[in-house]
């Protein structure tokens, strides 16, 4: 057994977003053979529509190859391929958990960007063995030199350990196979007690939940009995295997392999992402260590928009989270909106992937609210409250104090743009910390930014800014106190509460404006005028009016006694004054986004 383990490779490829990370892999695939030439596909991995539609890594997906190396023995790798933007990076460090190595992938026509220092520290504190590799060294604007030289100054790699590919053409990828082999160690442990740590699960609607598993110590069974060591619930394996083309079944899976159980789990709620199976009669003596709990940074409440797909709405959610154990939800109500889920995410891009997924994957019509993010509401009374939803926001009155979350940003860039990006800093009230140049052309900028100004459009802008030669990665490190105030939208006097945003008090008032501006082109005529109003408290701040579609009654009449063009005209005033107090303004979805797009 200990001679098969010795021939077990388990690696992930990470990389900042677009260097080329399922391209890669597609390589290795063609050339271990693991994928028919019929069954390969562009992106084999990404399973996902909106991974192939978006032409982006979302969710970290194994597989299994079998490779005969130069020295004729066969080896089993298992790759783990993994997501390359900041709101992914929990699936990264969860991917790398079932690892032993890492293939860190650099564009040659980007160089080092955010997102790859981020990764190489994940990988670094779960002392991985990396590979540093520059790909895409075919490109006509490849600088293959200028980025081997910014990875020794910058990584601590010497040149020497740098290996160069080109995944499109599948240059250097066998080289790079070997290199894995050598290279990264064989997973090895003595124990003889079951620990396999659940690092991904999925679910079948005829099998139930699949877990994903990286076996540590001891070996499992078809037929065995095993417990969840988090909740001491337990499951008898019904079926177990890996991953290749298609799911291979196998009778056991031992120590150092990554493959999948199935035990008949029904209940999603039964499975913990980073817990920990040992067996039922024989279990281990402590629970693997997991992995960090992930906190929400942005919030946004999801409603179905027809109410009575409430349910088929909480089972979606939960069947999504039990493969994105950073989605957190929790019920709430609207009084415009109905029944609904206050979800949390770790970014923008996750929000806009899980409402894809739930439109795409289960066919649901959903309405989704601006995003948020969580505040500390200190009171009068001493007591800190957190605020996820403007809705809950206390009066003005009763509030001592607000504090808002701030992240410390790293930018890395080209030397250029500096005045650009500090420009975009200052208008999103950031605060400057240090700038170190790492070449003579690029340079990484530091800066303190509250995490509400970044969370729409800010890498867009920043993209846009430094034509496309910027990055950033960061973290959330601080409170600090806020000049805050929740600002209310009315409808015709209804305050709607999917509407209310939190604004800085320097920004508010335009804001308020030129969201009444935008739902004033949104909301369609109505038979009675609507107006529409802003308000920071019982101060309105903004205010337009829809004026009503008209009828004209006095059409019939040809000549006659005024007093009955009057007497019709009043008849028809009244109606829409009733009509007025009655009527429901029907808000499209684009009036919730609104908020998002406002400067």
């Amino acid at each position: 057994m200990n001679d098969y383990r010795n021939k077990i490779r388990n690696f992930s490829i990470i990389a900042h977003i677009d260097h080329g990370k399922s391209t890669l892999a597609d390589r290795m695939l063609e050339i271990t053979g693991t994928v028919s030439s019929r069954g390969m596909r562009k992106q084999f991995l990404d399973k996902l529509e909106v991974e192939r539609e978006r032409g982006i890594t979302i969710k970290a997906q194994p597989i299994r190859m079998e490779y005969t190396a130069a020295d004729g023995i066969k080896y089993f790798l298992n790759l783990i391929d993994t997501p390359g933007h900041v709101d992914f990076t929990y699936e990264v460090s969860r991917s790398l958990a079932a690892c032993e190595g890492a293939i860190l992938l650099i564009d040659a026509t980007q160089g080092i960007e955010a997102q790859t220092l981020s990764n190489l520290h994940l990988a670094m504190d779960l002392d991985l063995k990396v590979i540093p590799v520059i790909n895409k060294i075919d490109m006509s604007n490849a600088r293959v030199d200028e980025v081997r030289n910014d990875i020794n100054a910058i990584l601590g790699f010497t040149p020497e350990e740098v290996h160069l590919t080109s995944a499109t053409k599948g240059t250097g990828v066998k080289a790079l196979l070997e290199l894995i082999i050598h290279k990264i160690p064989s997973p090895g442990d003595t124990e003889d007690k079951l620990k396999a740590l659940i690092f991904d699960s999925t679910y079948n609607s005829f099998k139930g939940v699949m877990m994903y598993v990286k076996v540590i110590t001891g070996e499992m069974h078809l037929g065995d009995s095993i417990k969840f060591m988090s909740n001491d619930l337990d499951y008898e394996i019904i079926e177990l295997g890996y991953f290749g083309e298609k799911l291979i079944i196998n009778d056991i899976l031992t120590t150092g392999e990554v493959g999948y159980v199935l035990a008949g789990v029904k209940n999603i709620k039964d499975i913990k992402i980073g817990d920990t199976i040992t067996l039922k009669d024989n279990p281990a003596i402590s629970p693997l260590s997991g992995f960090k709990e992930m906190k929400p940074l942005v919030f946004c409440g999801l409603y179905p928009s027809i109410n009575k797909d409430f349910e088929h709405l909480r089972s979606s959610i939960e069947k999504i989270q039990l493969n994105d154990a950073s989605l957190k939800f929790i019920p709430e109500d609207s009084v415009a909106l109905g029944p609904g889920f206050r979800c949390g995410f770790l970014g923008n891009l996750h929000m806009e992937i899980t409402q894809e997924r739930l439109e795409q994957e289960f066919n649901l019509n959903i309405i989704a609210t601006s995003p948020n993010v969580r505040y500390l509401i200190h009171h009068n009374n001493g007591e800190t409250l957190e605020v996820e939803n403007p809705v809950s926001m206390p009066v003005s009155g009763d509030i001592e104090y607000v504090e808002e979350p701030f992240i410390r940003a790293t930018i890395i860039t080209m030397s250029d743009f500096i005045g650009g990006i500090m420009k975009l800093c200052e208008d999103k009230r950031g605060e400057f910390i240090e700038m170190e140049y790492i070449s003579t052309k690029r340079v990484i900028i530091h800066y303190n930014l509250p995490l509400n100004e970044i969370i729409v459009d800010f890498f867009s802008k920043l993209k846009s800014v430094t034509k496309g030669y910027g990055s950033m990665d960061y973290e959330e490190i601080f409170y600090q106190k806020s000049q805050l105030v929740k600002v209310d939208i009315l409808v015709n006097s209804k305050s709607i509460d999917s509407l209310s945003f939190i604004s800085h008090s320097d920004k508010a008032y335009r804001k308020g404006l030129a969201l009444i501006e935008k739902l004033r082109k949104l909301i369609k005529r109505q038979l009675f005028e609507v107006v529409l109003q802003a308000a920071i408290g019982s101060r309105i701040i903004a205010r337009a009016s829809i004026s009503a579609m008209r009828k004209n009654v006095t059409a019939k009449c040809y000549g006659g006694d005024i007093t009955r063009k009057r007497k019709l005209l009043e008849k028809q005033k009244e109606g829409k004054k009733r009509m007025k107090m009655v009527g429901m303004v029907e808000i499209p979805q684009e009036a919730f986004m609104a908020v998002l797009k406002l400067e």
